[in-house]
């Protein structure tokens, strides 16, 4: 999995700064990345590999597909 920079002591001053005080903020910012970091998120990477063996195992489908096609023609 892809961890993703988070700035704590940036969101703790956006937070402050709109009036939250600042122990409420700590405790925003803590649980915002306490879940940011155990979601599992799919990157583009993850995507690409999945898209890839689903064409594979698409291909192989197919191709099993031709080839009963094909003995079925011959017993017929």
């Amino acid at each position: 999995m892809t961890t993703i920079a988070f700035d704590t002591h940036k969101f703790i001053r956006t937070l402050k700064e709109s009036g939250i005080p600042e122990n409420q903020a700590e405790a925003i910012a803590e649980a915002f990345r306490t879940a940011h970091t155990e979601a599992e998120l799919a990157t583009k990477t993850d995507l690409r590999e999945l898209e890839y063996r689903l064409v594979i195992k698409l291909g192989a489908m197919i191709m099993a597909a031709v080839a009963v096609v094909a003995a079925l023609v011959k017993l017929l």
